[in-house]
C-alpha cells in the first residue's frame, strides 16, 4: 500500500491541474473513478479562532486497487493540527513531531519543483495519496485552525468546496460564537475558481443555493448544503469554490475586549470615532517594459481613484521607476485640487520601459519621506507611508534581496512603513513580502488574471485611514506572563490589534490594562481594570462549543489563540534572524511550542502511525512519509524579533563599581556629588503599582527612565507596614530612533521597529543603531545609549524567599554625559547639580585618612544646602553594588522633603513610558 503526504504552497495541487487527480493512472480512459461519498466541512469560530474539521469518505469501484489523492487547499495562515486516515478496518493517526532538517530538505526540494503551478493566492494545498484495495472503503479527516484577521470592519472566514466531483452528501456548516455580539453577518456568493470554463452562471447568486441562516445576538449557525443536482447546476466538475462567511462584533469598551478564560487572556483592540492621522505618502509604480498593456492601464487608473481619495490634511509624492528613479515633484506636495490634476497628469503619461530598479525606488521614496518629516516639522502625529507596486525582480542596480532588504530597513529606521503589491507570476513575491514585513506593512499579491485596479484599491482602503500610531499596550508585569506582541507602529481603521498572554496567578480578580498611542490631537492614554471571573460550570464557550476533533485534553480556545500568536511570532522572528545562534534558538522554541500545540508548521512535521501497531516496528509496506509542514510563511506584522547585532562587549561583571548614584532595595535612593566629594541618601514610601519617574530628560537626550513598584509585607517587629520594590524598570530611548526597554528579573523586552525578548537566566549582548543592551545571567542588564548614557540594572533573586522579600531589581546610573543640564526624576535632578554642608561638627568632614564618622543620633543634625533649599541630614551607611560596598552617606528624613524639588505626587508617572513632566526645567541645576 502506498501511502503519501505532502503540503504546497500556493497550489490547488502538487502536479496535474483540477480534473486530472482522480485518479492518476493516465493509460486508461475508461477507468472507473473513485467514488466521492461524502465531504463534510465544519468550522466553529469562537471569538475570531476558528477550528475547522473537515471529512471526505472515497469508494474504490473498481476492480483492481487504484492510488486515491485528497487534498484541501487551506487558509495561508492556518496551522494543520491533525490528520487521520481509515483504509478499510485500519486507521492511521496522525502525529506532530519535531522536523529533523534533512527531511525537512528533501521535502523542500521536492515542492520546489511543482513551485511554478499557477495557484489560488493566499492559500496553500494539503495532500495525501493512498493506495486502496479494490471495492474497498477510504476516509480522511483533516482539523485546522486560524485566527481570522479583521479587515475593512469585517472577519472574513473562507472555506475551499472543491471536491472535483458531485457529492452524494455535501455540507459545510459554521458556527460562530462571539461574546461581545454579532452586529452584522453574510454569506457571500461562491467564489469560484479562475480557471476559464468551470462555472456556471447559476453559481453566481447572491447567496449560494440551499444555505442556511440561524443568527441570535451572541451565535449563528450557517449551513450550506446543496444537492447533487444544485452542485451539478453551479459546477459540473465538482469546483463549487470558496464558501465565505464575513461578519463583525459589537465594540462598545474603548479599551477593547478583553476575555480572560483559566488562566490566559487575549485583548481585541479595535478603537473607533477617532480622528484620521495625516499621512505622508508616496506612490512608487513599477514602469519597466513589463508592465505594458493592462497592468499599467488599470494601475494608473487605480491611482487615479487613489489620489482622488487622499483627505486635505495629507501629503504625497509620485515614484515612476525602471532602470531609472522619475520623481515627480523633488518634495511631498499637500493635497490639493491642483495638486491631485498635476500627479494624475503624470501618471498617465508614465510610459512602460526598461529594466527595474527596486533598491533605487525604495531608496529614493524613503529620502523624500525622511526630508519631508525632518524639515517641515509635521510632528510625530502623522504617518509616513510608501506604497510600492511592482511585476517583476530587481534587475537594474542592486539585485541582491539580502542587500536591498538590509538598505531598506537602515534606511526607515522604523519610522516609514511600506506597503508591497505584486502583480503578475514573474514577481519576487518573497522579497516584497520581507520588506512589508521589515518594514511595518502589509503585502498583497495580484495574479495577472485577476483586475489589479480594484485590488490596489481594496488594498489601499485597508490602510487609508490611520488613527493611531506609536501604540503600546501594557499589562502589570506581575499579573501576567509569556505575553505576545505589545508594540505596534500604526492602527488603520477597520482592521484588529490582538494580544494574547498567560496570567501569572489564577486567583487574580481583575486584571489592570493601559494603552498608549498618540492620534492626531494629542497623547491617548487609556486605563481598564477588567473583571477576571472564573468559567461557569456548563459555559459554552469553555465547554460545550469546544470544538469538535481538537482532542479530548485540548485547552481552551483563548489558550489556543495564544499558542497560535506565539508560535507565529517565534517562526517570524527565525526566518528573519541572521545571527546563527540566536536562529537556532529560536527555531527550537518555536519547534518546541508548535509540538505541544499539535500544530503543523516548517519546523515540524506530521507522520501517521497505524493504531494498535507497535510504533517502532512499522510495517513497510504501511509506513508513512512526513508531511512536511509549509514553507516559511511571511505574516503581515512586524517581526517579533529583530536581527541582533554582533556581541560588542562582555557583559557588565556585577563586581565593577560604576557609580554611586542609583536605587535599591527597598527603595534606597543614594546620589553621589563628585565636586563636594557628598554623597546623600534617602527614601521613598511608595504604594504599589505606582510608578516613579527616575530620570526624565525626554525634551533634550529622548532618554526616559521609570521603576514600578511592588509591594511585601514588613519584617516583624519593625516600624514599616509594608516593603516596596521595584519589579520593572522600564527605558525610553527616543534619539536617534524610539526604543522601548522593559526590564524585570526574568526578562528584557526591547521593542523598536522589531521586538526581541531577551532571558535575564543567559548572558547575551544585542546591539542596534545607538543601543546596546548587555544581560549578564541572573545578574544585570546594562543599557548603553548612544555611547554616552549608561545604565546598570541589578537583578535580585532569592531561591527561598521569606515573606517580605521578592525578586527585585536595583537601578545604577553608569554614565550620565549624554544626559542634559535640564534633565529631571528623581534621580536625574542631582546629576548637575552640587551640593554644601553647613553647621557640620568638627571631624565629620569626609574624605582619606579623616576618623570615622559617627552614626545617626550621635550628634546634632548637619544641614544640606542644595538649590538653595536647607535640609536637616544625618550620617548612615548604606550597602550598595548587591551589598558589595558600603558607602557613607547624610541621609535626608520624611521622604526628602526639601531635598527634592516639589512633593512625591509630582514624580508618579501615568504609564511605564509615560515620558511628560511636572515639572518647568528651565532653570540650572547648580547652586
Amino acid at each position: 500500500m502506498l501511502l503519501l503526504l505532502g503540503l504546497c504552497l500556493g497550489l490547488p495541487l502538487c502536479a496535474g491541474s483540477l480534473g486530472e487527480a482522480w485518479p492518476r493512472d493516465d493509460t486508461s480512459e475508461q477507468k472507473t473513478k473513485p467514488l466521492m461519498t461524502e465531504f463534510l466541512v465544519k468550522s466553529t469560530i469562537i471569538s475570531r479562532y476558528a477550528f475547522t474539521t473537515v471529512s471526505c469518505r472515497m469508494l474504490n469501484r473498481a476492480s483492481e486497487d487504484q492510488e486515491i489523492e485528497f487534498q484541501m487547499p487551506l487558509p495561508a495562515a492556518a496551522f494543520i493540527t491533525n490528520f487521520t486516515m481509515l483504509i478499510g478496518d485500519k486507521v492511521y493517526q496522525g502525529e506532530i513531531r519535531e522536523r529533523e532538517k534533512k527531511t525537512g530538505d528533501k521535502v523542500k526540494e521536492k515542492r520546489n519543483k511543482t513551485s511554478e503551478d499557477d495557484g489560488e493566492k493566499g492559500t496553500e494545498t494539503f495532500r495525501a495519496s493512498v493506495v486502496i484495495p479494490s471495492k474497498d472503503k477510504a476516509a480522511f479527516l483533516l482539523s485546522y485552525e486560524e485566527l481570522l484577521q479583521r479587515r475593512l470592519g469585517k472577519y472574513e472566514h473562507v472555506i475551499s468546496v472543491r471536491p472535483q466531483q458531485l457529492v452524494g452528501r455535501l455540507t459545510v456548516e459554521v458556527n460562530v460564537l462571539e461574546r461581545s455580539g454579532i452586529t452584522s453577518l453574510e454569506v457571500l456568493r461562491l467564489q469560484h475558481s479562475r480557471q476559464k470554463g468551470s462555472v456556471r452562471g447559476e453559481g453566481d447568486s447572491e447567496l449560494p443555493p440551499s444555505t442556511v441562516i440561524n443568527q441570535n445576538d451572541t451565535f449563528a449557525k450557517i449551513i450550506f448544503k446543496p444537492s447533487v443536482v444544485q452542485q451539478a447546476k453551479i459546477a459540473q466538475n465538482g469546483i463549487l469554490g470558496d464558501f465565505i462567511v464575513r461578519y463583525d462584533v459589537n465594540r462598545e469598551q474603548s479599551i477593547g475586549d478583553i476575555q480572560v478564560l483559566n488562566g490566559y487572556f487575549v485583548h481585541y483592540f479595535a478603537p473607533k470615532d477617532l480622528p484620521p492621522l495625516p499621512k505622508n505618502v508616496v506612490f512608487v509604480l513599477d514602469s519597466s517594459a513589463s508592465m505594458v498593456g493592462t497592468k499599467l492601464r488599470q494601475t494608473k487608473d487605480a491611482l487615479f481613484t487613489i489620489l482622488h481619495d487622499l483627505r486635505p490634511q495629507d501629503h504625497f509624492n509620485i515614484i515612476g521607476f525602471s532602470n531609472r528613479i522619475k520623481v515627480w515633484k523633488d518634495h511631498l506636495v499637500s493635497v490639493t485640487p491642483d495638486n491631485v490634476r498635476d500627479g494624475k497628469v503624470y501618471i498617465h503619461h508614465m510610459s512602460p520601459s526598461g529594466g527595474t530598479d527596486i533598491n533605487g525606488a525604495l531608496q529614493r521614496a524613503i529620502r523624500l519621506l525622511t526630508d519631508y518629516v525632518a524639515h517641515d516639522d509635521v510632528g510625530d502625529r502623522s504617518v509616513s507611508l510608501v506604497i510600492f507596486l511592482t511585476d517583476g525582480k530587481p534587475t537594474v542596480g542592486e539585485t541582491h534581496t539580502l542587500r536591498i532588504l538590509n538598505n531598506t530597513r537602515e534606511a526607515a529606521r522604523g519610522q516609514i512603513c511600506i506597503f508591497t503589491i505584486g502583480i503578475g507570476n514573474d514577481v519576487d513575491f518573497k522579497l516584497l513580502e520581507k520588506l512589508s514585513l521589515e518594514n511595518c506593512g502589509l503585502t498583497r499579491h495580484v495574479l495577472e488574471e485577476d483586475d489589479a485596479g480594484s485590488q490596489l484599491v481594496g488594498f489601499y482602503d485597508e490602510i487609508r485611514t490611520p488613527l493611531l500610531s506609536d501604540i503600546r499596550i501594557d499589562y502589570p508585569p506581575a499579573a501576567v506572563e509569556r505575553v505576545t506582541r505589545t508594540l505596534f507602529p500604526n492602527y488603520f481603521n477597520g482592521s484588529e490589534i490582538v494580544i494574547a498572554g498567560k496570567l501569572a496567578h489564577r486567583t487574580v480578580e481583575r486584571l489592570h490594562v493601559e494603552v498608549t498611542a498618540s492620534n492626531s490631537k494629542k497623547f491617548v492614554v487609556l486605563k481598564a481594570d477588567v473583571p477576571v471571573e472564573p468559567p461557569e460550570a456548563g459555559n459554552d464557550e469553555a465547554g460545550s462549543a469546544r470544538p469538535e476533533g481538537g482532542g479530548a485534553g485540548d485547552p481552551n480556545h483563548v489558550q489556543r489563540l495564544w499558542s497560535y500568536l506565539s508560535t507565529k511570532e517565534l517562526l517570524s522572528a527565525w526566518l528573519h534572524s541572521s545571527d546563527e545562534r540566536d536562529k537556532e534558538r529560536l527555531r527550537q522554541k518555536a519547534q518546541a511550542l508548535a509540538v505541544a500545540s499539535r500544530f503543523l508548521t516548517p519546523v515540524t512535521s506530521m507522520h501517521l502511525k497505524r493504531s494498535g501497531l507497535q510504533t517502532d516496528k512499522p510495517e513497510d509496506a504501511q509506513s508513512m512519509s512526513a508531511a512536511a509542514g509549509p514553507e516559511p510563511v511571511m505574516q503581515s506584522l512586524r517581526g517579533a524579533s529583530p536581527q541582533p547585532g554582533p556581541a560588542l562587549k562582555k557583559p557588565y561583571n556585577p563586581r565593577i563599581k560604576v557609580s554611586k548614584t542609583s536605587v535599591d532595595g527597598d527603595p534606597h535612593f543614594v546620589v553621589d556629588f563628585p565636586l563636594s566629594n557628598l554623597t546623600v541618601c534617602f527614601n521613598i514610601d511608595g504604594q504599589p503599582g505606582d510608578i516613579l519617574r527616575l530620570v526624565s530628560d525626554h525634551a533634550d537626550s529622548g532618554v526616559t527612565v521609570n521603576g514600578e513598584l511592588i509591594g511585601a509585607p514588613a519584617p516583624p517587629g519593625g516600624h514599616k507596614k509594608q516593603r516596596t520594590y521595584f519589579r520593572t524598570i522600564t527605558i525610553l530611548a527616543n534619539k536617534p530612533e524610539r526604543s522601548y526597554l522593559e526590564i524585570t528579573p526574568s526578562r528584557v523586552i526591547l521593542d523598536g521597529g522589531d521586538r526581541l525578548v531577551l532571558p535575564c537566566n543567559r548572558s547575551a549582548v544585542v546591539g542596534r543603531r545607538g543601543l546596546e543592551v548587555s544581560v549578564s545571567a541572573n545578574a544585570n542588564v546594562t543599557v548603553t545609549i548612544q555611547g554616552t548614557i549608561a545604565f546598570v540594572v541589578l537583578i535580585h533573586l532569592y531561591k527561598k524567599p521569606a515573606p517580605y522579600q521578592r525578586d527585585h531589581l536595583g537601578f545604577y546610573i553608569s554614565s550620565s554625559r549624554g544626559l542634559s543640564s535640564s534633565c529631571h526624576g528623581l534621580l536625574g535632578q542631582f546629576l548637575s547639580r552640587d551640593a554644601t554642608l553647613t553647621q557640620e561638627p568638627a571631624g565629620l568632614s569626609e574624605g582619606p585618612g579623616r576618623p570615622p564618622l559617627p552614626r545617626a543620633g550621635d550628634g546634632p543634625e548637619t544641614v544640606l544646602k542644595v538649590r538653595g533649599h536647607q535640609v536637616p541630614v544625618v550620617r548612615k551607611q548604606r550597602r550598595i553594588y548587591n551589598g558589595e560596598e558600603q558607602v557613607d552617606c547624610w541621609f535626608a528624613r520624611s521622604n526628602a522633603a526639601g531635598l527634592l524639588d516639589g512633593e512625591y505626587r509630582d514624580y508618579l508617572a501615568a504609564h511605564p513610558f509615560d515620558s511628560e513632566t511636572a515639572f518647568g526645567l528651565g532653570a540650572s541645576g547648580g547652586l
